[in-house]
């Protein structure tokens, strides 16, 4: 088990019921067995992102960008949401002024029970046709034929933030207006690198949050936290929910 604390203030704060945002990356589903993005066996390591995940490299080989997505999916359906999901959606049913925001793409999050939910960079389960700009849900095991074709023709592509995209203007001011909102605010398993995400706990911070890191390494972040709870999401997660009064399930 990670060896940490929780201070009694961070307890105090955790019990009163007054807005928590938990703002989520790649980190809490590596204990799921999903590769995060950077550093060692991440899934950019030896790869040029901009040729996997971006609209110039979907129109230059949409075939391969979709085998990559292709197999993301896969990847994603064989992983199964950890103890950290599992905490938070547990939270998230007894406590009102709840909202989890994330990074992540994978869909542990939903397939662990958590509803209250801001998707920063979109959800592999959604398909977006590159003509009419719709999207709809897609939650098939297998795609077939790739690049997957919409009704009218036009190709399909994943309805996620690629490089040199902006972030969803509702996305990104849902979660900035509950970071100015929130009494605690939990960081968990993100690198803080990637913007605007990353600004989110200093919004919060400025605003009177209490921000609490949570994270095996040091961040950026990591020396502008009111605390830092280092470990694994899986391990800490559950912990800190416990010590907000949350009962969690056994088993």
């Amino acid at each position: 088990m990670a060896s940490f604390q929780i201070s009694p203030t961070l307890r105090s704060k955790l019990q009163t019921g007054d807005p928590l945002v938990v703002l989520t990356g790649a980190g809490v589903s590596a204990e799921s067995g999903l590769a995060t993005f950077r550093g060692p066996e991440g899934l950019w390591e030896g790869r040029d992102p901009m040729e996997l995940a971006s609209p110039d490299a979907f129109r230059a080989d949409p075939l391969t960008v979709w085998r990559f997505y292709d197999w993301r999916r896969r990847q994603a359906l064989k992983a199964r949401p950890n103890p950290a999901h599992r905490a938070l959606a547990a939270w998230e049913r007894v406590h009102e002024n709840f909202l989890i925001v994330t990074q992540n793409v994978d869909g542990l999050h939903e397939r662990a029970g958590s509803r209250k939910m801001v998707r920063l960079h979109g959800t592999l389960w959604r398909l977006r046709c590159s003509a009419e700009d719709r999207e709809f849900d897609d939650t098939r095991e297998e795609l077939g034929e790739l690049p997957p074709r919409c009704e009218c023709g036009a190709m399909l592509r994943p309805a996620v933030v690629w490089f040199g995209e902006p972030l969803p203007m509702e996305a990104i001011a849902e979660a900035e207006k509950a970071a100015r909102s929130a009494a605690v605010m939990l960081v968990v398993g993100t690198s803080s690198l990637v913007y605007p995400a990353a600004s989110l706990p200093y919004i919060g911070r400025t605003a009177g949050a209490y921000v609490v890191e949570v994270n095996p390494e040091p961040t950026p972040l990591t020396p502008q936290v009111n605390e830092r709870l280092a470990g694994p999401a899986g391990e800490i997660l559950p912990l800190v929910a416990e010590a907000a009064g949350i009962e969690l399930e056994t088993g």
